[in-house]
């Protein structure tokens, strides 16, 4: 396993974007040799998906809204395969059960599982249905996104094809996986956006946002209610937003790439997304400091963040925790709004060690199939989670115990106090830091020991699984020997108590859930 290794983590990242590539390929190909029925009624371009693998560039491949597309497509064509077989399906209730099974496995951080089985239960009665009308929105979804990579692109394939016109339906509402702002279309793969005017603005309220985008070999425009706007013209062979384009929002400079800021994603008291609004300028100056922090403090760390984030979405969410998807690597949503600054320090290498894991993960199988048992206690949640669960808490909660020490270890000996205060941390923040420091390594330790039970009693891990939990081990080790000296002034502290509640509370975990339970399952 490759914990803090930059030089070889970039490695590993050109070797995924070949294979993201390759499976952008392959999956063309499949909806061309298994598919092209399906494609036409869904309206998923086939030969415009042909044209856009070949002017991607290589570096796009990493990119988390380019992946996020590719693996969003690899899940509508697993559904078209499905569709195909339940059409000529027997035994549609077996069916069902099975699929179910499935989904719950491979979808665990989609909605899929949702639209398909909405109460819960394998019902095999409209299933046909459900699963005909997510595929729909599925390519629609797809073929909107693709208008955009490259408009010069679509309009170059409809003057080849000599097609008239291209129709797409589409929605121009909030979008919340991608935290794009209703009104407006996000352009290519640098964070730009397009915004409409005002009074096709109008039109969207009272349309839901749903629209037609029409491509012709001078343009794309967009029909909204009655009203027709242009969006980009490719007259004259030189191309021109029709629309008021802004630049992205950049925090800071990653090597020779950019750290973008999204718009900010607002939640109800439901803790449900409710809409995307602009984010602050005061919230991108509190994630360029936080983040030069992290460059200052633990130039290690810093080396795998700048390498593996490239898009932060703020969330204004009271009870929210920050969050990351596995199919988008590099966008990070970070509650900025509910939380100090040691804690946005905190979340921004959290969920950059989920990408870090998640990248490790695509490369080197770690466990033997999904074991979806929730059968392992979790420190964080205090909740029985599965082993991809404890795994993913494991690795992140240990990078952030790093975090912590090497914060504290700043923040010591000559001119620390004036480095603190500089980056916005109070001298609560560094007494929390400690504590924060050893509240992990006694949680760290405690699911090692169930990755070690996982391992040698039930035969889970496999060879790189075992080499993985031996880093980590390794790792809390050194943070353990290296906090020792402000141990002390821990427990003497306001933070004391908690900590040996924390450890007690560990303890009893362990007589609750321990090993001996373990051996039951």
């Amino acid at each position: 396993m490759l914990l803090l290794d930059s030089p070889q983590l970039a490695q590993l990242r050109d070797e995924f974007r070949l294979s993201m590539r390759r499976l952008f390929v392959d999956l063309c190909r499949e909806v061309h040799a298994d598919h092209a029925d399906l494609a036409r009624e869904f309206g998923l371009p086939t030969g415009f998906l042909d044209s856009l693998h070949s002017s991607l560039k290589l570096t796009a491949y990493s990119n988390w809204k380019v992946v996020g597309w590719i693996e969003t497509l690899n899940d509508l064509v697993y559904l078209l395969d499905v569709l195909r077989q339940l059409k000529s399906e027997q035994d549609r209730s077996e069916f069902a059960a099975q699929l179910l099974n499935e989904c719950q496995e491979k979808f665990f951080e989609h909605g899929y599982l949702y639209d398909l089985f909405p109460t819960g239960q394998p019902r095999a009665s409209g299933l046909e249905k459900r699963l005909f009308v997510l595929c729909q929105r599925l390519a629609q979804e797809l073929t909107q996104e693709a208008l955009w990579f490259d408009p010069s692109l679509v309009v170059k394939w409809c003057r080849q094809r000599k097609m008239k016109q291209w129709d797409v339906p589409g929605m121009l509402s909030d979008n919340f996986e991608r935290s794009e702002i209703a009104g407006t279309v996000s352009v290519d793969i640098s964070g730009a956006w397009c915004q409409a005017p005002k009074e096709v603005q109008r039109v969207l309220r009272q349309s839901a946002g749903r629209v037609l985008f029409r491509a012709e070999s001078t343009g794309i425009t967009v029909k909204a209610g009655k009203s027709v706007s242009p969006i980009w013209s490719g007259l004259g062979g030189v191309g021109r937003w029709q629309w008021a384009c802004h630049p992205p929002i950049v925090a800071t400079h990653s090597g020779n790439d950019p750290v973008t800021v999204g718009p900010t994603l607002v939640y109800g008291e439901n803790r449900q997304p409710r809409t995307v609004k602009p984010t602050e300028q005061r919230q991108v100056a509190r994630i360029a400091r936080a983040w030069q922090t992290i460059q200052l403090a633990w130039p290690e760390g810093h080396d795998v963040l700048r390498l593996l984030t490239s898009r932060i979405v703020p969330l204004k969410a009271k009870g929210v925790v920050s969050f990351s998807y596995r199919h988008r690597p590099g966008l990070s949503f970070i509650n900025c709004f509910d939380r100090g600054n040691l804690d946005l320090i905190d979340d921004l290498i959290h969920e950059n060690s989920h990408h870090h894991l998640n990248l490790l993960l695509r490369k080197y199988v770690m466990y033997h199939g999904d074991h979806n048992q929730q059968i392992f206690y979790s420190p964080w949640r205090r909740s029985l989670r599965p082993l991809r669960g404890i795994l993913h808490a494991t690795f992140t909660f240990t990078m952030g115990a790093l975090l912590f020490q090497r914060l504290s270890s700043w923040a010591s000996g000559r001119d620390g106090a004036a480095r603190w205060t500089q980056a916005g941390l109070t001298q609560r923040d560094l007494q929390r830091a400690r504590f924060r420091c050893l509240e992990e390594v006694a949680s760290v330790r405690y699911s090692l020991q169930d990755l070690h039970y996982a391992d040698h009693h039930l035969g889970w891990l496999t060879g790189s699984g075992r080499r993985s939990v031996g880093q980590l081990t390794e790792a809390i080790d050194q943070v353990e020997r290296e906090s020792e000296p402000f141990k002390r002034e821990v427990e003497c502290s306001a933070f004391g108590q908690a900590l040996r509640k924390h450890v007690k509370e560990l303890q009893q975990a362990r007589q609750t859930y321990g090993p001996m339970r373990l051996g039951k399952v």
